[in-house]
């Protein structure tokens, strides 16, 4: 089995190595972790990691520089069906449509639309920043043996905008941030979080394991 966090230009890349090395060394898993943007090596790999830090529009621009690097994830994801990873703007490049400082188009897996958050209570700023429990809308294999609730586990969080999905069955979780908060989706052999999973701690290490041994 092995694991590639796709560079390109833009996420905690030295954390979420880190975070998937240590998670996969408790958990018994001998999987090599490798950071790259060989499309090549995306194609090879069993499992895909997809990183995101910074606006939206930014990161879709990051992607599409990287030469063959959007064509080679739509076939290990879309066409290969490869257990696949987003994180932060990584979950929110999933979307058909970014409304970050400018409209722009997504990779479209999750249909859906990434807007900025407002909060109910005006006291709480923007951006959503700190740790939150999660509420589960659904099960899913990567929240498994994970407490959540207003008893569970905290994740940390850092966004302004959050993804709205077009199918309610493809949210999986959500924070409570003057109202619900998009913290988490799942579409077949696709998941994301808005949260980092690589800064979350025992939540963190708990759902990386979970990803290294799903077979969906």
């Amino acid at each position: 089995m092995s694991v590639v966090i796709v560079d390109y230009g833009s996420g905690n890349l030295h954390s979420a190595h880190k975070a998937f090395e240590r998670s996969a060394r408790e958990a018994g898993l001998d999987v090599p972790i490798r950071v790259t943007a060989e499309p090549e090596a995306i194609r090879a790999a069993e499992r895909v990691v997809l990183p995101g830090v910074g606006a939206f529009a930014a990161c879709m621009r990051g992607l599409r520089g990287v030469p063959g690097l959007i064509e080679a994830l739509d076939e290990a994801v879309t066409r290969d069906a490869k257990p696949f990873l987003g994180i932060c703007v990584g979950m929110q490049l999933l979307a058909t449509t970014g409304r970050e400082h400018e409209v722009s188009d997504g990779l479209g897996w999750i249909p859906g639309t990434v807007r900025a958050i407002v909060p109910s209570d005006p006291t709480l700023k923007v951006p959503h920043m700190g740790w939150n429990t999660l509420r589960t809308t659904a099960t899913h294999p990567l929240l498994t043996g994970i407490p959540t609730g207003e008893t569970g586990l905290h994740a940390y969080f850092v966004h302004s905008y959050q993804l709205h999905p077009d199918d309610p069955a493809d949210l999986v979780a959500t924070a409570d941030y003057g109202g619900p908060v998009t913290a988490m989706v799942g579409r077949g052999t696709v998941a994301a979080t808005q949260f980092h999973p690589e800064k979350s701690q025992t939540l963190g290490l708990a759902l990386i394991a979970n990803f290294l041994r799903w077979r969906p």
